[in-house]
């Protein structure tokens, strides 16, 4: 299955429906999946989704906020830790557990320190307030191999412009699910994902 620089944010996701809409996602061709620990016992649906999905998805937890939040991730099975802020510990405590990390960043400063504390990617967030100009100037500066995922206010009608920037990938939240929505609504919303995506990347390296 092909692995697209698109991160699932599963915000409000219950247990219940944690492998519907994961199996959903996967259908569709979405193959990575946080769930934010902010969501009703989230540390439960992180580990129905690696029993039945962790073959071919790569699951994880969002808004890690603290260094014992990652251990606990980890002993639930998930492999992707993303916060909504830099924070030297919760990198180092991922890394030392052998997880990604990749921690919210928004300014040049907050991006040079989140590279050198060895983060595997920079989650730019709210993207909307970087936005495309923003990223241009930022991406000039940073080492080129920088892995930058854009969320908050990203789209998929504007996927193309945002990767002409310098964007590597997206994390899709409320576009893509929010609770309420029943597994084939989600699945109908990340074909659509996809789509722009496979559009957009048609022909260009991320």
């Amino acid at each position: 299955m092909t692995d697209r620089n698109l991160i699932a944010i599963l915000r409000g996701l219950t247990p219940d429906e944690a492998l519907p809409v994961g199996e959903a996602l996967l259908d569709a061709g979405i193959t990575r999946i946080e769930v934010p620990l902010n969501s009703p016992r989230p540390l439960e649906s992180i580990r129905i989704l690696v029993d039945h999905l962790g073959r071919h998805a790569l699951i994880g937890a969002g808004t890690v906020l603290a260094p014992d939040e990652v251990r606990e991730v980890a002993d639930a099975g998930g492999r992707l830790i993303v916060s909504p802020n830099f924070d030297a510990d919760v990198v180092a405590e991922t890394k030392r557990l052998g997880l990604l990390s990749f921690p919210g960043v928004l300014t040049p400063s907050e991006c040079f320190s989140a590279l050198k504390a060895r983060a595997d990617g920079l989650k730019i967030f709210p993207a909307f307030q970087m936005g495309i100009d923003g990223l241009i100037a930022v991406r000039a500066v940073l080492p080129k191999g920088a892995q930058l995922y854009m969320v908050g206010g990203v789209g998929p009608e504007a996927f193309a412009d945002w990767l002409a920037a310098g964007a590597n990938g997206f994390g899709l939240g409320s576009s893509l699910y929010k609770p309420g929505l029943s597994a084939a609504e989600v699945g109908v919303r990340a074909r659509r994902m996809v789509a722009a995506w496979d559009e957009a990347t048609k022909g260009i390296a991320v």
